[in-house]
């Protein structure tokens, strides 16, 4: 009876988890360093790249001191668990990214966003994003 009582627990909470909606990323996000082939590299100097997350898009700019906010890139993505799907369809400079599906492992530190993965150029990039307040 406890082993039965003990399946019916691990199954209730397997659906569970899998049931539970990814927390949302909507909002503004900057850009806070990466590390790009294993190289670490600081946050921009001169100006700040922003993000702007709504339910299933978003779009990026460059914030510059005395300038309008210019975006450079926008897209939509999904959230699934650790599971961030990015699609780019706009690029202000030519991109082999564009209109490419590219799968992330999203998680979150306290106001920081990572996001992990592999470009289809084949650059491993883990990227930090913090929550814009």
């Amino acid at each position: 009876m406890k082993k039965i009582c003990i399946a019916a627990i691990f199954s209730l909470l397997t659906i569970m988890a899998f049931s539970v909606p990814s927390p949302s990323i909507k909002g503004k996000w900057r850009f806070a360093g990466g590390i790009y082939n294993g190289k670490p590299e600081g946050s921009t100097d001169g100006y700040q790249l922003q993000r702007v997350y709504t339910d299933k898009t978003f779009n990026a700019f460059i914030l510059a001191s005395g300038s309008k906010p210019e975006k450079y890139q926008s897209g939509k993505y999904s959230l699934s668990g650790n599971k961030y799907i990015e699609t780019e369809t706009y690029s202000m400079q030519p991109s082999k990214l564009t209109n490419k599906a590219v799968q992330y492992q999203v998680s979150r530190r306290k106001d920081t966003l990572v996001l992990k993965g592999k470009l289809p150029t084949g650059m491993q990039v883990e990227e930090y994003w913090v929550r814009v307040k």
